[in-house]
């Protein structure tokens, strides 16, 4: 019987609350912004303004979202084969973020207008007039942060730091 740990349950189950929260967000966002100004939030600071992005963050690669789809499949299956060998309570929340919003972020690419592989991503944050992003890029940015926070500490996936298992020799 195949044994499923702790770490993977994590990683999944944040994924899930990452897919359902950016999800229902980009749908309240269509439903409640389209054909609307920007809606103060914080003043100019933070303002709501829906926007289809064709491409990566700050529209990067805006003509190449069937590439862009593409790297995201990839990204899916790399996190989920890391989510199944986590061991680390910090990697999984970190795993569980980024594979959340990876997923979230196909799932726009495949199922929205224009069509499949061409699909843009819904966008309604915008941080001072200088990016506009949703839910899933909070997780992503935050699952990334994370990440490089566990590797600049020598965390593993499996829990075990980099600098233990060196020995004393290491220093």
């Amino acid at each position: 019987m195949l044994r499923v740990h702790v770490g993977f349950r994590l990683v999944s189950a944040l994924a899930a609350f990452v897919i359902v929260a950016d999800q229902l967000s980009k749908f309240w966002a269509v439903e409640a912004l389209t054909g609307r100004a920007p809606v103060a939030v914080v003043g100019d600071l933070i303002e709501l303004r829906l926007i289809y992005n064709p491409g990566a963050a700050f529209s990067v690669a805006a003509g190449s979202t069937w590439l862009l789809t593409l790297v995201t499949a990839v990204a899916v299956i790399a996190l989920g084969v890391a989510a199944v060998r986590v061991r680390s309570r910090g990697w999984a929340v970190a795993l569980g973020l980024l594979l959340g919003g990876a997923v979230t972020h196909l799932a726009d690419r495949l199922l929205r207008e224009p069509g499949p592989g061409r699909g843009h991503v819904v966008d309604f944050i915008d941080y001072f007039g200088f990016f506009v992003g949703n839910v899933a890029d909070i997780a992503l940015v935050a699952g990334a942060g994370l990440a490089v926070l566990l590797q600049l500490r020598g965390v593993t996936l499996t829990g075990a730091t980099e600098f233990a298992k060196a020995g004393p020799a290491a220093g």
